[in-house]
């Protein structure tokens, strides 16, 4: 069913955005069962950059709570849709997306 899921959704799936467009920051909350993140490995890492790229996203970069269950992702991409639909062709879940354009330094310059 997954499998018929991300060949339908692929067929939904915009043109990628053209190099010039602006990118945008999103911190992206995801809840996992228990033990769900245990099969990440360089191959999965692989398959996932690959299938966000299809849509113009870059994983940046993710932190999870110390069981595993939570994982708090940085992503860059052209749209909260895409980000969006890049989750989906991973088979991804989504709690929450947020744009995060502002960086807030400790020290020196705002």
């Amino acid at each position: 069913m997954k499998a018929l899921i991300a060949s339908l959704s692929l067929l939904a799936v915009a043109p990628v955005m053209a190099d010039d467009a602006p990118l945008h920051r999103y911190l992206i909350e995801r809840t996992f069962p228990a033990g769900a993140l245990e099969g990440l490995d360089a191959d999965t890492k692989a398959r996932v950059n690959a299938n966000n790229a299809s849509v113009g996203v870059r994983w940046v970069q993710s932190f999870a709570n110390a069981d595993k269950t939570k994982t708090y992702c940085i992503y860059e991409g052209p749209s909260e849709s895409a980000v969006r639909q890049a989750a989906l062709l991973n088979a991804l879940p989504v709690d929450n997306v947020t744009e995060v354009p502002v960086d807030l330094l400790p020290g020196g310059a705002p």
